[in-house]
Parts: structure tokens; C-alpha cells; sequence
């Protein structure tokens, strides 16, 4: 599962951030985010972001990706931050 986001305001950005992190997904850029999660853990993910984002200006996009077509993709130039992600996640996509 892929998660990204743009967020207008700042509080409500880390709010959102604070949201996925909980949800068990990894950040592996400021506004994107990747895990597996079931379906009760994703529409849950996506009744917090809902409930916290502002329609009016906030985007969400949250895209299911299968582990065969993740695992055929590419990374080109410095694959994450590595401030950011655990080794873990490096270790499940690299």
C-alpha cells in the first residue's frame, strides 16, 4: 500500500504523519508512505485521514500495490531517507 499526501496547513500535516506512522505504514519520503495492511487496518487508515483532512485544499492518495509488481519496480538515485525508514522496510524493498 502506497500513502501520499499533500496538506495545507502544517498542524494538520503532522497530525496526518502521526496518523500513518500509527497505521504501521513506513515513511520513506516526508508525504509518502509504503506497508502492507489488511483491509480493517486500511479503512481505518483511511477514516483518520479522512476525519483530520481538509477537502478544500488537502490531497490523500492511497494506492494498493501488490508485492510482485512492488517488487519488479525501480529506485533510481538515494532510494529513501534514511533518517526516516527503518531498516526493516530497506531490508523488505532493496
Amino acid at each position: 500500500m502506497w500513502v501520499m499526501y499533500d496538506i495545507c496547513e502544517p498542524k494538520r500535516l503532522s497530525r496526518m504523519a502521526k496518523i500513518c506512522l500509527r497505521a504501521g505504514v513506513y515513511r520513506i519520503q516526508k508525504s509518502v508512505y509504503v506497508g502492507e495492511l489488511n483491509r480493517n487496518q486500511l479503512d481505518q487508515l483511511r477514516l483518520e485521514l479522512e476525519a483530520t483532512m481538509d477537502r478544500s485544499c488537502d490531497s490523500v492518495f492511497l494506492f494498493p500495490m501488490e508485492r510482485l509488481s512492488f517488487d519488479k519496480g525501480n529506485v533510481l538515485g538515494v532510494a529513501f531517507d534514511k533518517a526516516m525508514v527503518s531498516d526493516r522496510v530497506r531490508e523488505l524493498i532493496l
